[in-house]
């Protein structure tokens, strides 16, 4: 695949392009030399041109429609019969005239005729094409000719293209606003030429030299390398290929692999460049247009072709027989069309080559050359008047004239007669010896007798300015690198300003260039001043070049300049006002950390980071400080450090943003835990201070812990569990025999926990997944048959650690969710990566010797027993889940049954076993298994366990879904309804509360409804006064949230019966036991909707019998009701006089406000427990 010559600015080349065959007498283009109308009327017509004709070609068109020209202009001329003319022609015909609308038209109807012409396709996908040119064509170049320059379309005028001087009074601006104007599209238009001999020397710099190609061809199995722009292309048709055939997936991770290549844009490919055809098509051509055997016939030179056809034809038959003769025709008139595109192609790309390789050479002689002219106002002038040239001669070659700059600038300013100039022959400073050793440079002098003040007067006319700075830059051109390095010390500070700062990252690598190469210090401090202050706010794609810069200076300039140059420059900014600064600012501390001297890496340069983490207000900029610190801790190699590294890892956990602290474990403490296994403290010093802060958290906490403190400390710990893990595979009396040859089988994707980070995987921190994979192989047989003799640092884990957390974990509240679910996360993780075998041999012999399930375990009379404690919960949810194998969830089930069993024998508090609910319930695949132990418990023969199973059904009747609650949870609650034990049958009524909280099916709503309304109505259970309790708590706590009807036609009706029969209770503990819970559950449902009817039959009637109760019992509570009952009579008054949408007025709104003002201030006003009313106003919300 050849690249389309961006420079090819002619459309007669276009078009000489297209017709491959045709004369060049015919068809050449401008630039070539083709004749043209006369200079003095470039309109006019030659006399001599031939009359155009639409038949002009005589080139078969790709679908074999061409006549030749002959026949065509004999046709054309004599106006005989009519012949059907090619559709190839005309378009070609359209296309040399110009006729550019009408050939998109042609081309339109043809395409919806489905007749897609080649010429027309490649013509218009090629925005070559319409692009503007970059210069105007002289005058004579401006004929009518064929494949001339489009000419440009009047544009509509918008804002910024308005010319205002047109309509204001000051028209005397119009001219200068224009060439303004024309100067800027000059400038761009320049500007557009250079970026595109970029790309064309790009290309020509990455074409493989003849030779090599040769040598490709000669040896196959040599693979000639692909040009950028070849993959380019081949990148697109692939992604392609992948979005067409649904490959979405593997597109975007293709994108993602070359996120320098927009997909969805051919022209991102390359200038100039049709689409080819899809994959697919590709393809299909390749495998049609495979070489026969045909093409290996030995033939005599002048042989016919249609016999050697034919001989072939007997020879080797075609190998696809069911291609038509007229489909392989066309097939061979497409490719010998697009191979004499290509030809024409190559043609125009090498033409180009040799014009800028002949510049190249140009401006290679004027540089090696002394730039200096001669006055020439002889012969030539008279001659040629427009190419006279004015005599500037050097004065590094007049002794007269002092040199300012030691010789190192030709300078152009001073201007003497050049016939009292001898050759310069001087000697120079030895680091000139390339200007010495040139050629003397001799001018040619005219044969005059001019007076030298006459002739410097003379010169004087020539405008040239050199008493500015910029004309004295541009008099003086430079003759060594030294001096192109002051040159540009000077004019970069000059030039950053007037850039703009959305392309001046373009200056970088100038700048760090004349920083590295300056020889004047305090220019090169002032250029690194520019490159830290090039942008104002860069953005991280900037920031991202400045720091690949700074580290190629460093990697330039060693350490010592590292250290006097970048790093002050650092510091000035460590404080600047924008967080993009000072952003650069942190990354740039950690990405120069390996070129610091180590006494600077080591106090100045963590001093800066420490306190733009101790003061810096921005999250973004806190969090690259913390990366820079963890690629800082990898270069420190001062032990007395590790204190401060320490303190800076516990401030960083602190931090109050998320991003921060995921740095923290992501980079940070892996780079810290790696220096620490170097020091050897990782496991004699650092995880144990961490355990001395958690005690301490605890011994402190008892009457409140700081989790946010213990959930910092416990993560901290977790991040360093594969550090840990790797210390003791490296420590281990295996590890000399480890080796890398034979067969090592491949790790389990499962084996390890997902690490946080690529510095988390244990394989990264080992050196590679095979010396991991032997280590491990070693590591479980050593466990299993050789035992931990000799093992250090194994047996301080299974000795020190375990013992040590397992008695952490004893401490803690059980009923804190927070901790007991970042407890079991730990050990979770720790015996995934230490692995089954040391799980099940270390670690839970070891809280098997602490949970021995008997009653005598647990202190019935104060519950201090270890059953209550969050060890259980823990065991179960941290170490007997991490291995999901069917003994393991034997193992689990039997120990949920044993201590659901021996905590309610020993009637002992149930919080350890609802907190492993809680924990387990919350993974969907733990449900079945929850339900088996409760079922054992549903079955058991005490009446206690089916008590405690009940109450565990309200627990896991939220997250199980549906289908389960119908299936197993509903059937086990009725089956518990109807036990024998009257206290098994109240336990039921809160699960079955939560059904009707939580479930939507309408069968299994009916289905609670009557059992609950068994429990209301059953004569038997009339003086149950604990049932009553538990139904009207339950009604309180599920009516808010309950489906409205049941809320309406159920809760509110029996809370009214049961509120009736409380005024007719003899037993006055009991009457205040049901008025008080009454009290609550109104509470709770006079922040609900009721609706008019229901509010006048029975919830007003409730409240009202309610009052009754609390004026004998209550005084401050009947207050209140006093308050809720007018409220209430309030709203219903309103919404009869209001209108059929119920909406108040503004009266009525007012009432009620003042009706909530003084239920709020009655409520201050009671003297009740602080408990009940926090409850009242819990479920209000």
């Amino acid at each position: 695949m050849t690249s389309v010559n961006p420079f090819n600015l002619s459309d007669s080349e276009e078009e000489s392009e297209r017709r491959p065959n045709e004369t060049v007498d015919t068809e050449r283009s401008p630039s070539d030399g083709a004749p043209g109308p006369p200079p003095g009327n470039p309109f006019s017509t030659p006399v001599d041109a031939e009359p155009p004709t639409l038949l002009s070609s005589n080139r078969t068109s790709p679908n074999g429609e061409g006549i030749s020209m002959s026949s065509a202009s004999a046709t054309a001329m004599a106006g005989g019969a009519e012949t059907r003319v090619s559709v190839d022609v005309i378009a070609a015909q359209l296309l040399r005239d110009q006729y550019v609308l009408t050939a998109l038209e042609f081309h339109t109807e043809l395409l919806e005729a489905g007749r897609e012409l080649p010429r027309l396709r490649d013509y218009f996908s090629n925005p070559g094409n319409f692009e503007r040119q970059s210069s105007t064509p002289p005058a004579k170049e401006q004929g009518i000719v064929p494949g001339g320059p489009l000419n440009r379309a009047g544009s509509i005028s918008t804002l910024d293209s308005l010319d205002f001087a047109r309509y204001s009074d000051d028209g005397n601006r119009e001219s200068d606003e224009r060439v303004a104007v024309l100067e800027f599209e000059l400038r761009k238009a320049k500007e557009t030429i250079q970026a595109l001999r970029a790309n064309l020397t790009q290309a020509a710099e990455n074409e493989v030299p003849s030779q090599e190609r040769k040598n490709f061809k000669s040896s196959p199995e040599i693979q000639e390398p692909i040009r950028p722009l070849e993959k380019r292309a081949l990148n697109f048709l692939v992604n392609e290929y992948l979005l067409k055939n649904e490959y979405k997936l593997s597109s975007i991770t293709f994108s993602d692999e070359n996120d320098d290549q927009d997909f969805e844009l051919w022209d991102d490919v390359g200038l100039n460049i049709p689409k080819p055809p899809d994959l697919l098509q590709l393809y299909r051509n390749c495998s049609s247009s495979l070489p026969s055997k045909r093409d290996m016939v030995d033939v005599a030179v002048g042989a016919d072709f249609a016999d050697l056809t034919e001989h072939c034809a007997v020879q080797d038959p075609p190998r696809k027989p069911d291609l038509s003769q007229q489909q392989q025709a066309e097939v061979v008139q497409e490719l010998e069309y697009q191979i004499s595109l290509l030809n024409n192609e190559k043609a125009s790309l090498t033409e180009q080559m040799r014009k800028l390789q002949s510049e190249i050479q140009t401006l290679k002689q004027t540089v090696s050359s002394p730039p200096a002219a001669a006055l020439d106002c002889s012969s030539q002038n008279t001659s040629n008047p427009a190419s006279s040239c004015t005599a500037i001669t050097s004065s590094a070659d007049s002794p007269s004239v002092p040199r300012a700059d030691n010789g190192q600038y030709l300078d152009i300013r001073g201007v003497s007669d050049p016939q009292s100039e001898p050759p310069c022959t001087q000697n120079t400073p030895q680091s000139h010896n390339k200007l010495k050793s040139r050629p003397p440079v001799h001018f040619d002098q005219p044969n005059r007798k001019l007076a030298p003040a006459f002739q410097q007067a003379l010169l004087s006319f020539c405008r040239m300015c050199s008493d500015s700075r910029l004309g004295a830059e541009v008099s003086r051109i430079a003759d060594s690198e030294e001096s192109v390095m002051l040159m540009l010390g000077r004019c970069l500070p000059h030039i950053v300003p007037n850039v703009l700062l959305a392309k001046r990252e373009e200056l970088i690598p100038l700048i760090l260039c004349t920083a590295c190469l300056h020889p004047e210090s305090k220019e090169r401090d002032q250029l690194l001043h520019i490159l830290f202050n090039l942008i104002k706010r860069p953005d991280d794609e900037q920031r991202q070049m400045i720091l690949t810069g700074c580290v190629a200076f460093a990697r330039h300039v060693g350490p010592t300049r590292v250290e006097a140059e970048l790093l002050p420059q650092c510091w000035e900014q460590i404080n600047h006002k924008y967080p993009e600064r000072r952003l650069l600012v942190a990354e740039s501390c950690g990405a120069l950390a390996p070129y610091f001297p180590k006494e600077i890496r080591s106090s100045l340069v963590l001093s800066m980071l420490q306190q733009m983490l101790a003061e810096d207000k921005a999250d973004m900029v806190r969090e690259a400080v913390v990366k820079s610190l963890g690629i800082v801790m990898g270069y420190i190699d001062d032990t007395d450090k590790y204190s401060q590294g320490f303190e800076l890892m516990l401030l960083s956990l602190g931090d109050p943003s998320e991003r921060v602290v995921s740095a923290v474990h992501q980079v940070f403490i892996p780079a810290f835990a790696a220096w620490t296994t170097e020091l050897g403290t990782l496991y004699t010093s650092l995880i144990p201070s961490l355990l001395a802060r958690i005690e301490k958290l605890l011994m402190h906490g008892e009457h409140g812990l700081d989790e946010h403190k213990l959930h910092m400390f416990l993560t901290a710990l977790q991040s360093l569990i594969p550090p840990l893990f790797a210390v003791v595979l490296q420590n281990a009396p295996f590890t000399k025999r480890a080796k890398l040859h034979g067969d090592i089988p491949a790790i389990e994707v499962t084996r390890f926990p997902r690490p946080a980070s690529p510095l988390q995987d244990v394989a990264t921190i080992i050196g590679s997944r095979e010396m991991l994979s032997a280590l491990l192989l070693l590591y479980d047989h050593q466990l299993e048959h050789e035992g931990t003799t000799g093992w250090e640092s194994l047996l301080w884990v299974v000795n020190q650690l375990l013992p040590q957390l397992i008695e952490i974990v004893g401490r803690i509240n059980v009923t804190s969710s927070t901790c007991v679910h970042e407890f079991s996360r730990f050990f979770w993780r720790f015996c995934r990566t230490f692995g089954k075998i040391f799980t099940n041999t270390k670690v839970k012999p070891q809280f098997q010797e602490i949970l021995r399930l008997s009653e005598e375990n647990v202190d019935a009379s104060s519950g201090n027993g270890i059953l209550t404690k969050a060890t259980v919960p823990i065991y179960a949810t941290g170490v007997l889940t991490c291995y999901n194998q069917e003994d393991d969830r034997k193992l689990l089930v039997g120990f949920l049954e044993d201590v659901m069993t021996t905590l309610s024998l020993s009637h002992a508090p149930l919080d350890s076993l609802k907190a492993s609910f809680v924990e387990l319930g919350a993974n969907p695949v733990y449900h079945e298994l929850l339900l088996t132990v409760l079922w054992y418990g549903v079955v058991h023969t005490s009446a206690l366990v089916r008590c405690t199973s009940a109450r565990m059904f309200e627990l896991l009747v939220k997250g199980v879904n549906e289908t389960l609650v119908a299936q197993r949870v509903v059937p086990a609650l009725i089956t518990l309804s109807s036990d024998p034990e009257i206290s098994v049958r109240i336990s039921t009524i809160p699960a079955f509360g939560t059904i009707m909280e939580t479930v939507t099916q309408k069968e299994l709503l009916e289905r609670v409804k009557m059992q609950l309304a068994s429990f209301l109505e059953d004569p038997q259970y009339q003086d149950q006064h604990s049932l009553h309790m538990e139904i009207i708590r339950t009604f309180g706590r599920v009516g808010p949230n309950a489906e409205p009807r049941f809320r309406d036609e159920f809760v509110l009706p029996h809370l009214h019966k049961l509120a009736q029969a409380n005024n007719s209770q003899a037993v006055e503990s009991k009457r205040i036991d049901i008025a008080t819970q009454l009290f609550e559950a109104y509470s709770a449902l006079s922040c609900c909707f009721i609706s008019e009817e229901v509010m006048i039959n029975h919830f007003l009637p409730g409240l009202r019998c309610l009052r009754a109760d609390m004026e004998q019992l209550s005084p401050e509570h009947e207050v209140i009701l006093s308050s809720m009952v007018k409220e209430c009579e309030i709203k219903v008054e309103n919404r009869g006089m209001g209108d059929a949408q119920g909406s108040m007025s503004i009266a009525s709104s007012l009432v009620g406000e003042d009706a909530k003002t003084k239920f709020l201030s009655k409520m201050g006003q009671l003297t009740t427990s602080g408990a009940m009313l926090a409850n009242v106003f819990q479920r209000k919300k």
